[in-house]
């Protein structure tokens, strides 16, 4: 076990190594919390359509992402599509992410469209508004609002599950935790050390998610 004195040694030595991958690693849980949220509400609006298919087809989209594990559907992204479509290593983890989440986010989505009170939607109607208008201009807005806690946290799942992309050789904060081990033959310092970056990272965004929770709480008072 490294002591005290080595990991900040190694924390500062190392740090400008570390830029890099940090910011890789912001860009690839952004573009996958994006895109895995216009996927998850497309998704849940599927689930409360009154489409026929729409329910089923949301049901087995969501069935089988949430029972596959992340790393599979990465590499099937990655090395399954690339005689069709090269989608690259960022995009490959992007879209796996942003599809996995997508799956999570449907239900956050679903809940809270769900949680709205049905006489909203009477009242919508009530007015001389299709039904797809009254979702949008009324049903949407508070449902909307209901999903940012839930949506904060799952950014912070995203955040870490993006660690995953190490497997792709994607020079993530994960990824160079394990170059730098194997230069060194120093694993658990380095790794310690990206825990400290995760820790850092998740705590932060914990604290602004818990902010906006309070602030939409006064809000609604």
């Amino acid at each position: 076990m490294p002591s005290i004195s080595h990991l900040i040694e190694e924390f500062i030595r190392t740090f400008p190594f570390f830029l890099k991958p940090l910011l890789l690693t912001f860009e690839l849980t952004f573009a996958s919390v994006v895109v895995g949220t216009v996927i998850g509400l497309f998704v849940a609006l599927l689930k409360v359509s009154k489409f026929p298919l729409g329910p089923m087809i949301a049901n087995v989209y969501i069935t089988v992402i949430r029972g596959t594990p992340l790393i599979v559907q990465i590499f099937v992204l990655y090395f399954g599509f690339y005689k069709v479509v090269d989608l690259g290593q960022f995009w490959s983890a992007a879209l796996a992410l942003a599809v996995h989440s997508g799956a999570y986010i449907a239900e956050i989505f679903r809940g809270a469209i769900q949680s709205i009170d049905k006489g909203q939607m009477e009242a919508g109607l009530s007015l001389g508004m299709s039904p797809a208008q009254t979702m949008r201009r009324i049903i949407l807005p508070q449902a909307l609002k209901r999903s940012i806690p839930p949506l904060g946290n799952q950014f912070i799942l995203s955040l870490k599950e993006s660690s995953l992309a190490a497997f792709i050789a994607m020079d993530e904060l994960f990824s160079m935790a394990r170059r730098l081990s194997a230069e060194t033959f120093d694993e658990m310092t380095f790794f310690l050390i990206v825990a400290v970056y995760y820790l850092v990272i998740v705590m932060l965004f914990t604290y602004l998610v818990n902010k906006m929770e309070k602030r939409l709480a006064k809000g609604d008072s």
